[in-house]
């Protein structure tokens, strides 16, 4: 377990002005608050800023009561998209603590992100030891409710006021975090997904990588299509030659083949897929408890010859937000077909519920992926 740093007046040797809120909640209020939060709805008291110039390089870093932004209408990241974000979880143990699910590991994603978007790289201390700011001052915020927990956005976007097409002179980094219940709230419960043939995520070169505010919005219209084919989420294929699966919406797959010793499938990191965070996660805990663990190619043609036969007994999503959702049906043009029986299967319960004990501490954390954040103020 590491133990964060107890920032004062500095996040990794950069100079923060504190000017925490005046006028907390009191407990009442935000219990009420994070009674039903949903998804991105209840953000906690403070908000962490940090300016960024190519002459000054970082500056300016400011802890402040959560509120909005004032934005030029010129400002370049409303029109041109250079923005990148992250997402991650804060847990509430049984015992009280309260702890970051690594953290350095999005810091790290961030940093490369942003160098693929031509946006400045954030240290990844300045980036660990903000969180441990914000959340040590929004402690109380972090939920013990099952199923909730504080998720932390972290942000940073072309800020500078000017339209010429070219990498932004002046950026903005911000840090957030909101109450967060889950976000498939059927838990559990397997969603039916939607093979798209005529979109595609991302292309060989392109930004598919990166976690970019533009993957998404390019994802909006497969999403639609799905839900009028009354299907939860989408799946997307390869960009190239439309035949091998890469993503679902905005998270990782992964097949699991039954026996003895079940074996995970999982598409390769190629370029044109996010490298999950909870992917990795997953991948560890797996081959912890004994599993097989491959990363290669999957085709939509043999997930479904293989789910015919038996050969593959479970398919499962992962990601920050949804943590593992399980596929049971497939739907595409002309073709339906259901994975196992149907149900969660053992495999993706097991990884689930391991997954969940390490990130709350009810078990060792082995790999030292919990930042332990202590309150402030």
């Amino acid at each position: 377990m590491s133990a964060a740093a107890a920032p004062a007046t500095t996040i990794g040797g950069l100079p923060v002005t504190v000017e925490p809120t005046t006028s907390p909640l009191t407990d009442a209020a935000r219990a009420e608050r994070m009674r039903d939060p949903g998804f991105g709805r209840v953000f906690s008291e403070h908000m962490l800023t940090i300016r960024w110039t190519r002459e000054g390089g970082w500056q300016e870093a400011r802890l402040t009561p959560y509120g909005p932004l004032a934005l030029d209408p010129a400002t370049s990241a409303l029109h041109y998209g250079q923005s990148v974000f992250e997402g991650f979880k804060v847990y509430r143990g049984a015992d009280g603590s309260v702890a970051a699910f690594r953290p350095e590991a999005n810091a790290e994603r961030f940093r490369a992100s942003a160098r693929r978007l031509c946006l400045p790289e954030l240290p990844v201390e300045v980036f660990t030891e903000a969180v441990d700011l914000l959340v040590g001052h929004d402690h109380a915020w972090v939920p013990s409710a099952p199923g909730q927990t504080l998720y932390v956005r972290p942000l940073l976007f072309a800020s500078e006021p000017e339209l010429v097409v070219r990498p932004s002179e002046e950026c903005l980094f911000v840090l957030t975090a909101f109450v967060a219940a889950d976000y498939f709230p059927r838990g559990l419960t397997p969603v039916t997904v939607w093979v798209a043939d005529h979109f595609v995520r991302a292309a060989p070169g392109g930004t598919g990588a990166a976690k970019c505010a533009a993957n998404y919005a390019a994802g909006l219209a497969a999403q639609a299509e799905a839900a009028e084919q009354g299907c939860d989420q989408v799946v997307f294929l390869d960009a190239v030659e439309r035949r091998w699966v890469e993503e679902l919406g905005g998270m990782n797959l992964l097949f699991v083949y039954g026996g003895d010793v079940p074996r995970l499938v999982t598409p390769a990191l190629t370029g044109t897929l996010l490298p999950g965070i909870t992917r990795d996660s997953l991948l560890t805990l797996a081959r912890d408890l004994g599993m097989e663990v491959e990363e290669g190619r999957v085709s939509v043609e043999d997930w479904e010859a293989d789910a015919r036969s038996g050969a593959l007994t479970e398919v499962f999503a992962c990601g920050t937000a949804a943590v593992l959702t399980p596929v049971g049906r497939v739907r595409r043009e002309g073709a339906e077909w259901v994975v196992g029986d149907g149900d969660t299967g053992p495999v993706t319960a097991a990884l689930r519920e391991r997954l969940l004990a390490v990130q709350t501490g009810a078990v060792p954390d082995e790999h030292g992926w919990r930042r332990v954040v202590a309150p402030l103020g």
